[in-house]
């Protein structure tokens, strides 16, 4: 992702639109011309079509075709595939192997946004951004989380019901967006589920809640956020389109 010190920014700290676009991977420089021309770019809620037009990369919202651009700052958002094993903090008194760990290169000071619980794997979101870490973890902006769960027994479509219809657990009920058995055997089955809460252990305790203990538990998904082919232990850069849906997600 493209940092403010690789921008040639004028006094004021500007940068004509199209450079931007185009220094950002949107567009080339042409395609970007074409595309203010044909009145796909807007500025904090104004089309835009005049080319010499100049923005502040740090502070204008910038969207095209509807899709958001994030602003350029010093902040990062980095995605990791989180090891089973690993203990969702960035240190622990009890000396067992932490997110920290996994980023020790990183110049930054990150938190995490959420967590995972030691024996699940799969995606979490590290940033110095603290306002978009609070409000991503807040349920009230329901963002989907999409996990992938190994379970015991054979899963029959009317458990699938009962999950959609809601599950109360003995801290309240619980959501789920979607539900999808991918393979159901005597003995274990695999199902995918969304749900936008981030309680302790949820997933587990829901599962568990309708006669199915998780004996595997991975999250696949967090809003635009696919785990894909990252292999655990390892960490990218939100993409632009990631980060813009997700700063739309969190109003921010």
């Amino acid at each position: 992702m493209i940092e403010r010190t690789d921008l040639p920014l004028d006094e004021e700290g500007l940068i004509r639109i199209q450079k931007l676009l185009a220094l950002a991977g949107v567009a080339s420089r042409r395609r970007s011309e074409e595309l203010m021309l044909g009145g796909l770019v807007e500025i904090n809620g104004e089309v835009v079509t005049r080319l010499g037009t100049k923005v502040d990369p740090a502070r204008d919202l910038i969207r095209v075709d509807g899709r958001r651009l994030p602003p350029i700052s010093e902040k990062v958002y980095l995605v990791l595939n989180k090891p089973r094993g690993v203990v969702s903090t960035m240190s622990d008194p009890e000396g067992r192997r932490t997110l920290q760990d996994l980023v020790a290169d990183r110049p930054e000071r990150l938190f995490h946004v959420g967590r995972l619980d030691t024996d699940t794997s799969g995606l979490i979101i590290l940033t110095n951004d603290g306002d978009f870490a609070h409000r991503l973890a807040h349920p009230s902006y329901e963002v989907d989380k999409t996990y992938v769960a190994e379970v015991a027994g054979e899963l029959f479509p009317r458990i699938r019901k009962q999950l959609l219809a809601g599950v109360t657990l003995e801290d309240g009920p619980v959501t789920v967006s979607t539900a999808r058995i991918v393979q159901a055997t005597q003995h274990k089955s695999i199902i995918e589920l969304t749900i936008h809460e981030g309680r302790n252990r949820i997933v587990r305790r829901l599962l568990e809640q309708v006669g199915h203990p998780v004996t595997r538990l991975t999250r696949t998904r967090i809003g635009p956020v696919k785990l894909g082919a990252l292999k655990p232990g390892e960490l990218r850069d939100l993409t632009v389109d990631e980060l813009g849906e997700l700063l739309d997600s969190t109003q921010l």
